[in-house]
């Protein structure tokens, strides 16, 4: 049997593609053991709601050391799960979700988890993550859903405060007794009656929700808004409510991704906060972008309603007054709506949507608003859309 003999030249070949092979396939480090490139798949699977979807991913783009793709159910069952440091499962429906991957799916994700991986759950995806019985789910956060029966509570800006673990992780608003933050009938939260798994509260929701549905007063509030946990060899993060569709607090989600892949030590808790790189503009982490409890009622439900007609089929006057209703009530469903008035007959109304969504924060059509400013003709409207396409672009 012949002996192959390799050159010098092919045996130095061979060791530095096995070391890029090497590297590749394991998690980037600093000097402080903090990763410098985090590796991040939003699942973009029936289920999620398209804007969660959409904001999930923005959220985690202000990081500016992630690396965001969207990954779908096909995309894990290939693999892709080995290239990644940390799956995001947004809002949504977490039933269809489930459904959506399928047990050898959910499976694997758990075994990635397991391995080292991080997780992060946003709402449907906390709801995704707890152990509720009678409930689809992958019972890997040490939660269960309570009241399930009152899903459809109500939706609006909430209040939380952080409790002392928490103020580790977000240490940016740790002088802060309350925030507010969009929430969309997330889950009542307690621990799991299998109590294998421990978690870590790091806030706590204080505002009561019942205004639909027939809810129960005082069901929400001082239950777990946000919560962390050990997985395996892996991190869990569930939060219950979109910090990603809130302006100024839209960079907490890449915070928890960040936890999810960060050492527990105080020490490596203080290098997250400081080592994290954003944009230096101020919005950012501007907590006073959302700074009121709103929670809808069925009457702003109705006013909300009549805005979209308003948008639709009203006079230029009517147009801006329902838009300027819609954002001062941190309205859900306008995001939707808003993108088409940046094409409306009537300049004011389009540099009006241009800049309700630049104080949103809402990324995703940032497109559509370099769009609208490039086949802008009037002065006063092109003026104001360029000074809102500005806005967004400096949050990244």
């Amino acid at each position: 049997m012949m002996r192959k003999i390799y050159s010098s030249t092919t045996l130095l070949l061979m060791l530095v593609m096995l070391a890029m092979h090497s590297s590749c396939s394991q998690k980037q480090e600093t000097e402080g053991g903090q990763m410098t490139e985090i590796r991040v798949g939003v699942f973009n699977g029936n289920g999620g709601a398209q804007t969660c979807i959409w904001e999930a991913y923005a959220a985690c783009t202000l990081d500016r050391d992630m690396r965001v793709r969207y990954i779908t159910t096909s995309d894990i069952a290939a693999g892709v799960l080995d290239s990644l440091d940390v799956i995001v499962v947004p809002g949504g429906g977490g039933t269809r979700q489930y459904q959506n991957l399928g047990q050898e799916n959910l499976q694997r994700i758990k075994e990635f988890i397991a391995r080292g991986g991080g997780a992060v759950g946003i709402c449907a995806g906390a709801y995704l993550f707890s152990n509720t019985p009678e409930y689809s789910c992958m019972a890997i956060n040490g939660a269960q859903a309570i009241d399930i029966e009152h899903d459809n509570r109500g939706h609006g800006v909430v209040g939380f405060s952080l409790t002392e673990e928490g103020k580790k992780v977000f240490g940016e608003y740790a002088d802060q007794d309350t925030l507010f933050c969009m929430y969309y009938e997330g889950p009542v939260f307690v621990p799991a009656a299998d109590d294998s798994i421990k978690y870590v509260e790091f806030a706590t929701m204080l505002s009561d929700v019942h205004e639909e549905g027939g809810a129960p007063a005082n069901m929400t509030n001082n239950k777990p808004f946000a919560i962390g946990n050990r997985y395996g060899k892996g991190k869990v993060f569930s939060v219950i409510a979109h910090p990603e569709s809130t302006p100024g607090k839209m960079w907490m989600i890449a915070r928890m991704v960040r936890w999810t892949v960060t050492d527990d030590s105080d020490a490596e808790q203080q290098r997250l906060v400081k080592n994290q790189r954003f944009s230096e503009s101020p919005d950012v982490k501007n907590a006073a972008l959302a700074d009121r409890e709103i929670l809808m009622s069925t009457d702003d439900l109705k006013v909300e309603s009549d805005c979209f007609k308003k948008l639709v089929y009203g006079t230029d006057d009517e147009k801006l007054k329902a838009l300027d209703w819609l954002k001062q009530h941190h309205s859900w469903d306008a995001k939707r709506w808003i993108q088409g008035a940046l094409f409306d007959a009537s300049p004011a109304v389009r540099a009006a949507a241009a800049e309700y969504i630049a104080d949103i924060h809402y990324l995703t059509f940032l497109k559509d608003m370099r769009a609208a400013l490039q086949q802008e003709t009037d002065e006063k409207a092109q003026q104001r859309i360029k000074a809102s396409v500005e806005r967004l672009e400096n949050l990244r």
